[in-house]
């Protein structure tokens, strides 16, 4: 049904919002930690999960395995996504793994400490190829195969909106993720949906001593830790919660940008 206001037409149609089950979804960097968990709850809910990994081919490998032994459907896909190349071949790989591609998560990233005076630029290319670049021709070569009604998730980090010290490279990278999820959005608008999830305080790095875990505490109005539930549950919604969503960044900090 369609409206006409002012000599224009105004749609009233409400197009069916996206269902996970049958869905082909890729997710960078979905061998370990947030992907993993992810990959799993996914294929739970009867998505067919294609896991990008680079370093963590072994780890993919044996999500993958966990996936089929329970049931589901899951392939693994490799490459260094700080090589545009890589980047496209992965993309059409997990278009061939299944016959098509609904939802590409962005979620593959590298974090490490770079003390400013100390970054060079190998630090620099390192943390921005992977987490911004990378990122940025995923999406570009998967909007040519993602259907009208398709999905780009980009997993940034509150510290793209408020950096803190001795990350500046990966902070800046985050922020890049949060821009490059609004211009996406207007760019695929309206055919595909583009939003990003900023995560606070979850899953901590493993070499975190028990004093920064006791500051982040400290400096969180929430007072604890999220869980790897509070980002999965995020991209759920994503999915199949609205389909009247792009170019936003959900921001699941436990408060930090308030504090």
């Amino acid at each position: 049904m369609t409206l006409r206001k002012k000599g224009a037409l105004i749609s009233e149609h409400h197009p069916v919002v996206m269902k996970i089950k049958n869905r082909v979804v890729l997710i960078t960097g979905g061998g370990r930690r947030i992907g993993a968990f992810l990959a799993l709850e996914l294929a739970r809910r009867g998505a067919k999960v294609v896991i990008g990994a680079n370093a963590s081919r072994s780890e993919a490998e044996a999500k993958a395995a966990e996936i089929r032994r329970a049931g589901g459907e899951a392939q693994c896909v490799f490459g260094d996504l700080a090589k545009p190349a890589a980047c496209r071949r992965i993309v059409r790989q997990a278009h061939e793994a299944f016959g098509r591609l609904d939802v590409l998560v962005n979620n593959a990233a590298v974090f490490f400490k770079t003390p400013f005076g100390k970054v060079s630029e190998q630090d620099w290319n390192a943390t921005v190829d992977v987490n911004l670049k990378g990122g940025f021709f995923c999406a570009q070569e998967a909007a040519r195969f993602l259907p009208d009604g398709g999905k780009i998730i980009n997993i940034a980090d509150w510290s793209g909106i408020r950096p803190y010290v001795d990350y500046l490279p990966y902070c800046i990278s985050k922020a890049g993720v949060i821009a490059l999820t609004r211009g996406l959005a207007r760019t695929l608008a309206p055919k595909i949906a583009v939003n990003a999830i900023a995560p606070g305080p979850v899953l901590l790095p493993e070499d975190f001593d028990d004093e920064e875990k006791e500051t982040i505490l400290r400096r969180t109005p929430l007072a604890r830790i999220g869980t790897p539930d509070d980002i999965v549950n995020a991209v759920l919604f994503l999915i199949e919660g609205t389909d009247f969503m792009t170019g936003t960044t959900i921001i699941i900090d436990g408060g930090r940008l308030i504090a």
